[in-house]
């Protein structure tokens, strides 16, 4: 299973300090997990780490002031844990603090030290490091009122404070008697409720002032030392009241504040009671809100391409612009982390005046259940403990729909049928009810339970009917009108609940005693007709196999999973494994016999029914996995939820890579696909190859079936490429190659222009977005009081018009708008007279408002009269016989306006221009490049193929490892351009099945491309196996058999052909011959400093195809390490040259340990390949290269050894693009066992590769990228590496 998507929680709103952010991170927690965002060296925030070690609400985190690695947390659970993110690990634990800590902070004598505090006190004190005992701070027990916040001072040690919820507050000062309960404030007429203090800040510049914020006093500037309330800041109007605030570090004396009831943040000094700024950034309240200056660790200079795009790992897309109510005041630099009421969370950029990052909604509680809309897989539904149920684009990651909440704890949902739009649910404490998506309102609920209902399930075959349980220990059957009631009795609560796929009358139910129900819902008996027991603990869900009829499974908090077959009464097979409860639970729409369960052990796997052996676990969850889904459409793309508040969209396509592969390589249907009538016996037996025996696959066979060999293979290739592919812009690429491949447009699903749009059909698209902006009118905003304002809408849609070149209609939106000053810089762009029209409207409109400012106007635009006229009307006599004296001596010229008419082409020429084309690719270039480093290949491909440029698009795929799709794509553009990329990923692709063991397949793989004898020749020596086996490989590649490959070998021998007799000897039966011969000269060459690298690549390619079982047999063990050696450094130049930074260093270090570990010769000394490791380091513009070298000067020296080496790697030309590897999902963070990577000894981000000996690891990327240069493992004991 490969991770392709993530979806993260917002932020609860639960508890107070529920977010920090420290140099340049930032984090924020839902109820069970915290998130962790980084700046990286590309300026962009990215999902760092997940924490989810809390088995209860976290109430409260703070970061070490001292240590930006760690952080602490408290939790409902009555832990404090302390993190180092750096490690992703929890670094010490304190397990039970007797109460709940509501805060926590850091002590500033000791940076090891903690402190936090419950209920009314008192406040204790942690070494973690130390693990010593916990004391309590002298005179902090017994307040009179809970305490809601404490803040240590940063500057003074021993000085703290302390919050309370009647409003006082109490201070404590080493070495001074406290005071406790003070300046609570005055009580305000009309309210009897208590004012609590909500926050509280110390003024970082002063070792005396704070702030105070109460719900209904607002905020008040106290001194601690004489105990005087400062100031009392002026709230607005009474409605105002604040929740949060935050110093601005960047600005001394300034500070910003949250409402509580909207989303305003407000800027204040505190030398002005007034805000001098406020800016409404969204509809709900304030929640929490912190302040900080964030600065890259990276030096930006590296990255010259950057411009500040936000990952679509930390954003939600298509963020609404905040309302600025004072443009002019010019804010100091900073970002303010903002979460809000609903559980949004956003970091607002003051520089920019605009959200860098904006999750606008978010699950802040475990999610129990997701499910894909049945006609429309980019529609995914999730239910969770909030009450709440959300409706997500797993394309965009954005909530396109979500309940108004209030239900109680939400356990289940299913889907209405085909496209009813409805989603049936299953409540803690409101029954079941029908939700329309499109109403957003209830249109029906069901109350015949007594308590909770745990499960619902609509009849897919039936749609009228649907199925609830619960603690009642019945399972109720009615239609959707509520009528026809059913109602089956079990001895316990029953949890779950499925229907039949292939009969509309059978459903199945689990129990708490720990069996399975099945009821026949055609006959009134109440009774079951089948019972299965087997499980010794309850049962959680059920679920019916959708290919095989008669078949279904059952998860149990015993941690086991039966396969029940009902047609035989008896248990198929039991899966072990899980070690805790199972929860979900899902068959595979495509696969018979693949199931896969989720777990409370935080697990995700996937079994093989028919012997029970698990294929694969995924660890990426880090708590409880609860629900599983997947779409028939998508079979291979699958979605699971949590309760870290996460969901996560995987590709199973790795776990069936042979199918694809043999789709690429035309093998017969037989083997690829399943009887159309019946899962046939073969299919099931323990071992066969899996067939695919879905409802999209029946449905494709069918087509091909009835095209009678008239349909070309590509666009096989192209149907069968999309049950495979996943929601992450693959189906916009597609639309795009139809676009490139010149289909009519009708032919464009409705979604497309929600993709990247090819730039034929950007103006229309875009023009069309403004125009759909423009239909909210001012006067509807006023009259209905609009949620989001039209100003804004309006305000977008000339941004639109103005970048498309509509500059009249932007001008007539800037007016409405009352932005008269950019309409009027704009128009002469247009022509003088438009500019003079408008000149003339606004003097008009400023003289209906008796406006001096209206004289200017007429004044440029020579309207006298109506100047005179404005004078004369106010009395203004003299000014009027000043300004007609003024025209009669000439003062005012007659405007020269040019009347020449715009042209109607673009730009007023035939075409666009070379600079207009330039710009027009530097662009899509940069935006390609932010998907691509944001983790999405596919969508970097979408944009260089929105221009046509079909090089650069495959090579973004290429470098995500993206095969099958370039194989596919490349082949329906059927360009010239595309060939050499299909034939490249097809031999990438023969890799892969030499790693599975399937020879035959990867020789057939290779017989699909033109010019394939070398590679035959590789796969061949390569070849694994007994000497038969192998020479039924030469036989299939047309090649000699292994003792003629021998004569052969020394034929060419004989006539000084070194290359045919190493091929040849590879072939043979002694394929260590070609290295007694070849690594002399190879030696040779590499003795000069300035060898290029094509002189010896191809040779050293072709060796490193030894069979692995021979070189490490190899009794000259000189020659394996000299090949080692040589393939390293060979490798690394190789490396340089695709720009491979992540591992050049590690490869030539690596051959530096292998000449220092054994003493040989092989043409390069130690002194050289340090030279050329320092001339990298320090004269590289890479940021990875030079990471550990920054203050480095490069001399003289290494400024030529740098330029040697570029001279050696410059000729040649490589197909792809240089550049990294980045897999779809690598930069997602985990919960699975740390890895480190063996190349950096860093944390591995994403998923691991590991090597050999199972334990070493490096990324995957690392892995790709060093595969592709070198052969050998970096273990050095001879072993290859192939993540292909």
């Amino acid at each position: 299973m490969k991770q392709v998507g993530l979806l993260a929680a917002g932020c609860q709103p639960w508890n107070n300090d529920v977010c920090a952010a420290s140099g340049n991170r930032f984090a924020y927690c839902s109820t069970l997990a915290i998130y962790i965002y980084k700046l990286d060296h590309y300026n962009e925030f990215k999902l760092e780490a997940i924490m989810s070690e809390h088995k209860k609400t976290i109430t409260a985190l703070s970061w070490n002031p001292n240590d930006p690695d760690v952080f602490a947390s408290t939790g409902a659970d009555n832990q404090v844990i302390i993190w180092n993110i750096a490690k992703q690990k929890v670094i010490a634990c304190l397990g039970n603090t007797n109460a709940v800590p509501n805060s926590v902070g850091w002590v500033l004598s000791d940076k090891e030290t903690v402190a936090y505090v419950s209920g009314c006190g008192p406040l204790y004190i942690w070494n973690y490091r130390t693990n010593g005992s916990i004391t309590n701070y002298k005179d902090t027990h017994n307040f009179t009122s809970d305490v809601t916040k404490f803040r240590l001072h940063s500057k003074k040690i021993g000085r703290m404070v302390f919050g309370h919820a009647d409003g006082s507050i109490s201070i404590f000062n080493k070495g001074q008697r406290p005071s406790k309960h003070v300046l609570r404030p005055e009580a305000i007429d009309g309210c009897e409720d208590n004012d609590p203090v909500m926050d509280l800040e110390w003024d970082p510049l002063s070792l005396d002032y704070l702030l105070v914020v109460h719900i209904h006093s607002g905020v008040r500037l106290i001194d601690c030392e004489s105990l005087n309330v400062i100031t009392v800041f002026q709230l607005p109007n009474s409605a105002t009241s604040i929740q949060t605030l935050a110093w601005i570090p960047t600005a001394p004396g300034m500070f910003a504040t949250g409402d509580s009831h909207h989303g305003i943040i407000r800027f204040w000094t505190v030398s002005n009671p007034a805000p001098i700024s406020s800016i409404n950034l969204k509809k709900t309240g304030f929640h929490c809100l912190r302040v900080f200056s964030a600065s890259s660790t990276e030096n930006s200079e590296d990255n010259p391409e950057t411009t500040g795009f936000i990952s679509s790992t930390s954003k939600a897309l298509d963020t609404n612009t905040p309302v600025d109510t004072s443009s002019q005041y010019t804010l100091p630099p900073g970002h303010a982390l903002c979460t809000f009421l609903d559980g949004g969370v956003g970091l607002y950029n003051f520089a920019k005046r605009s959200w860098d990052f904006l999750r606008d909604m978010g699950h802040v509680e475990t999610i129990f259940e997701c499910q894909f809309k049945p006609d429309n897989a980019d529609l995914l539904a999730t239910a969770s403990f909030d009450g709440t149920i959300k409706v997500w684009d797993v394309n965009t990651m954005k909530c396109e729909f979500a309940s108004h909440g209030n239900e109680g704890v939400i356990y289940s949902i299913s889907w209405a049928p085909a496209d009813l739009n409805c989603i049936a649910a299953s409540t803690s404490k409101n029954g079941a009810f029908i939700w329309d998506m499109n109403k957003n309102k209830i249109i029906h609920r069901y109350q015949e339970h007594k308590g909770g209902v745990y499960c619902v399930a609509w009849n897919h075959l039936d749609s009228r009917k649907i199925a609830t349980c619960g603690s009642d220990g019945y399972c109720i059957i009615r239609n959707v009108d509520g009528s026809g009631v059913q109602r089956y009795k079990h001895s316990s609560c029953v949890f779950g609940c499925d229907w039949s796929t292939n009969n509309k009358d059978m459903i199945a139910t689990g129990t708490e005693e720990g069996k399975v129900h099945v009821y026949y819902t055609a006959t009134t008996s109440n009774q079951p007709i089948k019972v299965f027991t087997g499980h010794t603990a309850k049962i959680f869900r059920v679920k019916w196999s959708p290919l095989r009829e008669g078949i279904l499974c059952s998860g149990s908090d015993d941690g086991t999973i039966r396969i029940w077959d009902y047609t035989q009464d008896f248990c198929v097979n039991v899966l072990n494994g899980h070690t805790a409860p199972v929860r979900g639970l899902l068959w595979n729409l495509e696969i018979p016999y693949l199931l896969l369960s989720g777990s409370w052990d935080y697990a995700i796997r996937v079994w093989d029914t028919r012997d029970g052996a698990c294929i694969d676990v995924a660890l990426d969850h880090g708590a409880d996995v609860y629900g599983l889904t997947s779409h028939y459409s998508r079979p291979m793309t699958l979605a699971s939820c949590s309760r870290d508040s996460t969901v996560r969209i995987w590709s199973l396509s790795d776990i069936i890579a042979s199918v694809q592969m043999k789709i690429i390589a035309k093998r017969p249907w037989k083997e690829i696909i399943n009887s159309p009538v019946c899962i046939s016996e073969h299919s099931m037996t323990v071992g066969c190859e899996p067939l695919l025996s879905g409802r999209l696959t029946r449905d494709i066979k069918f087509k091909i079936d009835q095209s009678k060999g008239t349909i070309q293979y590509d666009v096989i290739l192209k149907w069968f490429s999309e049950l495979f592919m996943i929601p992450n812009g693959c189906k916009n690429l597609w639309e795009l190659v139809s676009i490139v491949n010149g289909e009519d447009d009708i032919l464009l699903s409705q979604d497309y222009d929600k993709g990247i749009l090819h730039t034929k059909h950007l103006l229309k698209y875009k023009a069309s977005d403004a125009q759909q902006l423009q239909l909210a009118k001012l006067s509807q905003y006023r009259r209905l009081g609009g949620s989001r304002s039209c100003e804004e809408k309006l305000r977008e849609a000339a941004h639109i018009h103005i970048k498309l070149g509509n500059i009249s209609t932007y001008c007539e939106l800037m007016i409405q708008l009352d932005e008269w000053e950019k309409a009027l810089s704009i128009a002469p762009a247009i022509s003088m007279q438009y500019w003079s029209s408008l000149v003339k409207r606004r003097g008009e409109y400023l003289c209906r408002q008796d406006n001096d400012e209206c004289i200017p106007y007429f004044i440029a635009t020579n309207h006298l009269q109506e100047l005179t006229d404005y004078f004369c009307k106010h009395g203004r006599l003299n000014d009027a016989v000043c300004v007609a004296q003024a025209a009669v001596e000439g003062a005012f010229q007659e405007l020269s306006v040019n009347n020449e008419q715009i042209s109607s082409l673009p730009n007023g020429v035939a075409g666009p221009s070379e600079d207009q084309l330039r710009i027009l690719t530097d662009a899509v270039d940069k935006l390609a490049f932010w998907h691509f480093q944001d983790g999405s290949p596919v969508r970097s491909a979408c944009c260089h193929l929105s221009i046509g440029d079909i090089k650069k698009a495959l090579s973004k795929l290429m470098r995500g490892n993206e095969l099958e799709l370039v194989v596919s794509i490349g082949s329906a553009l059927k360009s010239p351009d595309a060939t050499p990329f299909v034939s490249m990923a097809i031999k990438l692709l023969s890799r892969r099945c030499e790693r599975l063991k399937k020879w035959d397949l990867a020789i057939d793989l290779l017989k699909t491309i033109p010019d394939n004898r070398l590679d035959l020749i590789k796969v061949c020596a390569r070849c694994q196996g007994s000497s038969s086996e192998i020479n039924h490989c030469h036989q299939q590649c047309g090649l000699p058999d292994m003792d003629e490959c021998l004569s052969l070998a020394e034929e060419f021998k004989s006539k000084g052909n070194l290359m045919e007799f190493v091929k040849y000897c590879l072939l043979s039966s002694s394929p260590e011959l070609a290295l007694e011969v070849a690594m002399p000269e190879l030696k040779d060459k590499l003795k000069s400093p300035t060898i290029h690298l094509d002189s010896v690549a191809p040779l050293v390619d072709l060796l490193s195809c030894i069979r692995k079982c021979r070189l490490k047999r190899l009794k000259n063990a000189q020659l394996r390490t000299e090949l080692l050696i040589i393939s390293a450094y060979v490798g690394a130049l190789k490396a340089f040259q695709n720009q491979y930074d992540d591992v050049v260093i590690p490869m030539l270090q690596h051959a530096r340990n292998l000449m220092g570990k054994y003493t040989v010769d092989v043409g390069i000394t130690d002194e050289r390949i340090l030279a050329e490791i320092t001339a990298i380091s320090v004269c590289s513009n890479s940021s990875v290269l030079k990471s550990d070298n920054k203050s480095a000067t490069a001399t003289a020296k290494n400024q030529t050894d740098y330029k040697v080496l570029l001279d050696r790697v410059s000729q040649s030309e490589t197909l792809v693009e240089p550049g990294c590897y980045l897999v779809t999902g690598s930069q997602f963070p985990s919960h699975s066992d740390v890895h480190i990577s063996i190349l950096t000894d860093k944390r591995i981000q994403g998923a691991s590769f590991f090597l050999g000996d199972s334990v070493s690891a490096m990324s995957i990327n690392e892995a790709l990228m060093w595969a592709t240069c070198n052969s050998f493992s970096p273990l050095a004991t001879g072993d290859t590496i192939n993540p292909f």
